[in-house]
């Protein structure tokens, strides 16, 4: 079993930027493929970007691919989400999951979520 918790959300400007972090702890961090997804009001949770355990391949939705860039650091357990250009459709709770090895898309397919954080866009 391991532990997730996102930080580093808040309220940002359209077009300005920020960077999300995910702190895992329980087991070894280099097990684990990382994903960032996002929830808006009403909308199913949807996929963002996937990083694979050895961080060499990354993955990332149309809608943020140029924008946001993830990343991780082995050293702290922590994976990163840095979101630049960013727009009013940007907002959202952001949630951190890990899986096994091989990157997807699917929400279904993490085991393991943190609380998410939550991102408000200012136009």
């Amino acid at each position: 079993q391991i532990q997730l918790v996102e930080s580093g959300g808040g309220l940002v400007q359209a077009g300005g930027s920020l960077r999300l972090s995910c702190a895992q702890s329980g087991r070894t961090f280099t097990l684990y493929t990382m994903a960032w997804f996002r929830q808006a009001p009403g909308k199913e949770r949807e996929f963002a970007a996937a990083i694979s355990e050895t961080g060499d391949i990354s993955r990332y939705a149309d809608t943020v691919k140029g924008r946001f860039t993830i990343s991780r650091e082995s050293a702290k357990n922590t994976v990163y989400l840095q979101m630049n250009k960013i727009e009013p459709e940007d907002s959202a709770v952001y949630y951190c999951a890990a899986r096994g090895p091989t990157l997807n898309p699917r929400p279904d397919e993490y085991q393991f979520w943190g609380q998410g954080t939550q991102v408000t866009v200012s136009s």
